[in-house]
């Protein structure tokens, strides 16, 4: 949306129309129990629905979910069902998350630790990639940031595969969002996913790794840090953890195996 701002630079103002990035609730239902409130950009809802359901463990791959479909909105936000393939039954309780997420919070909206450690995919040994590759990423991704070119404000999640050909790029105010939705629409094409890696515009946290890890994904690149949780699961389960992927450098925090030279 269009909004009217005043930039100063050297004590003087400049008044100016800028971009800014929208940001609204969702709700995720499943069987008609609210699952989830999240603060996202709207778009790519369905994706986004798609994302959570894979990442959070609530499906173990896209096979088993029917749909996701709108199912009204009020001046509040907008609500979906989660529809389950015939024959999956899953304890809507059991998800349930007990707080709102906001948009720069992941897991803060579950209850404890122990909760966000779902069920990992076994990650493949590659795929094994140079470090020219690594650097090049962040600059590609920026390149169709298409939202980000317009308001400076909002974060991207992309999926490029080895031969460096970018699979698919989202955008959300939410880290997290960003990744949920780029794993849908990845899983709507491809599943179980092929050897690929994941650059975050961001900070690499413990969830971001976590829905990697669960979607098969073994190798995340960062243009800013890693927290220690999400260092300690990319060791713990066998992944590639890269953040600070800026210019020419990079630091690798683990998973050293998978960097050709």
């Amino acid at each position: 949306m269009k909004h009217e701002v005043t930039r100063y630079t050297a004590g003087v103002g400049r008044s100016f129309t800028d971009d800014l990035v929208e940001e609204a609730p969702v709700e995720f239902r499943l069987r008609d129990v609210p699952i989830a409130v999240l603060m996202r950009t709207p778009g790519a809802d369905e994706m986004l629905g798609l994302g959570f359901a894979i990442t959070e463990g609530i499906v173990i791959g896209p096979d088993e979910v029917a749909g996701v479909s709108h199912t009204g909105g009020t001046v509040d936000g907008d609500r979906y069902a989660i529809e389950l393939a015939e024959g999956v039954t899953v304890d809507p309780e059991q998800f349930r998350r007990n707080l709102f997420t906001t948009s720069s919070c992941g897991v803060c909206g579950k209850a404890s630790i122990d909760a966000v450690r779902v069920a990992a995919r076994h990650v493949p040994d590659g795929p094994v990639v140079t470090p020219a590759f690594v650097t090049s990423l962040p600059a590609a991704m920026r390149e169709e940031q298409a939202a980000f070119a317009a308001s400076g404000s909002i974060h991207a999640a992309a999926a490029f595969a080895p031969d460096g050909t970018m699979l698919a790029i989202r955008e959300d105010v939410g880290r997290h969002n960003a990744v949920d939705k780029l794993i849908g629409s990845l899983a709507t094409s491809e599943w179980p996913l092929g050897p690929m890696v994941m650059t975050v515009s961001g900070r690499i946290s413990f969830e971001m790794v976590q829905k990697a890890v669960v979607a098969g994904i073994p190798f995340v690149v960062g243009v800013s840090g890693a927290s220690d949780l999400a260092v300690d699961l990319g060791e713990e389960l066998g992944m590639t953890v890269v953040g600070f992927a800026r210019g020419d450098s990079f630091n690798v925090y683990c998973g050293t195996n998978r960097l050709a030279g």
